[in-house]
């Protein structure tokens, strides 16, 4: 007779069976011709935004001051987060101005101007003040979530201990990390947030177990659609499957070690290992098919007229036309 701790045994391996299973299709997903996270353009038809923001906001990008002690402690305890994503300039506390362009260029397009963004920066009480200010959230949601959130962000600053992500009470973009695609993904989820009539009550929504897949799925799909239809770089759109595939990872994995605990720890890792896979697959086609689209030859057709002095054709001679590559 099978033994109680046989049973659970059994079906924790049965759940970890189908978990993994999960995670193969979710990596091969791309393969087949099916994209859960496809470029698709975020519509902004209709945006919701507090003037008092607007008016505010006379420098929507500002840079926090070196601090070199903080910032090479804060690159020291973003160590796991490099190595989980396996990039280097996650959490590196040093934000270039060609990442500053790319996302001021995203701002701009996207009439994001009331947005703030805090590049390296700690300025709880300025964030209190917007929190204060941004009408677009309903005041019973800005002074319960949203203070809790900009406590959070006082108590334990993204300076030191990093984590890039956006504050829908604030509208604030917080940095830390000197990745492009990263950068886009929380001004995509401001854009996603400007066309919310109800903005408070779809953040309190965040909150709640796997519904978070679907916020990151429209800010991960809108920053595909900009790699490729509006900055034509075949770089960005690499970056943003390599970074944001595993990124997406960790909240399918979360949302799974939420529903099945036991197996929270295989889940979470599984599936960031899964996001890696899909993203590098999609990366390599997105290679090739950017050189199948641009790298054609050019024909360039050169006319090579043959003749006398004076221009005059003989019979014997004709129009050459030379086809290069």
């Amino acid at each position: 007779m099978e033994t109680q701790a046989a049973a659970h045994s059994r079906s924790r391996s049965n759940l970890r069976s189908i978990w993994l299973l999960a995670l193969v299709l979710f990596a091969t997903l791309p393969t087949l011709g099916c994209h859960p996270l496809s470029p698709k353009r975020i519509d902004i038809t209709r945006q919701y935004v507090a003037p008092e923001l607007l008016q505010a906001n006379a420098l929507p990008i500002e840079r926090g001051k070196p601090r070199p002690v903080i910032d090479t402690i804060g690159w020291v305890i973003g160590i796991p987060s490099k190595l989980l994503f396996w990039n280097r300039k996650i959490e590196n506390h040093a934000i270039s101005a060609e990442t500053e362009q790319v996302l001021a260029g995203y701002l701009e397009e996207n009439h994001l101007q009331h947005v703030k963004v805090r590049l390296n920066q700690y300025r709880p009480f300025d964030d209190f003040r917007r929190l204060s200010k941004n009408r677009s959230v309903a005041w019973p949601w800005r002074y319960t979530f949203g203070t809790f959130s900009v406590l959070g962000e006082a108590i334990v600053p993204g300076r030191l201990f990093g984590g890039d992500h956006f504050n829908p009470f604030t509208n604030t973009v917080h940095l830390y990390s000197d990745v492009p695609a990263i950068a886009l993904h929380e001004a995509a989820h401001a854009k996603d947030f400007s066309r919310r009539c109800f903005q408070g009550t779809y953040a309190a929504l965040y909150a709640l177990p796997v519904v978070p897949l679907y916020h990151e799925s429209i800010a991960t799909s809108d920053v595909m659609d900009y790699g490729e239809t509006s900055l034509h770089d075949p770089e960005l759109q690499r970056q943003a499957y390599n970074v944001l595939y595993p990124a997406y990872g960790t909240y399918v994995g979360g949302a799974a070690g939420t529903i099945f605990p036991p197996i929270s720890f295989p889940a979470y890792y599984g599936s960031v290992a899964a996001g890696h896979l899909a993203g590098r697959l999609q990366s390599r086609r997105i290679g090739n098919d950017w050189e199948g689209r641009h790298d054609e030859p050019q024909l360039e057709v050169e006319q090579s007229t043959l003749g006398n002095e004076d221009g005059n054709i003989s019979d014997d001679e004709r129009l050459e036309y030379q086809v290069r590559e």
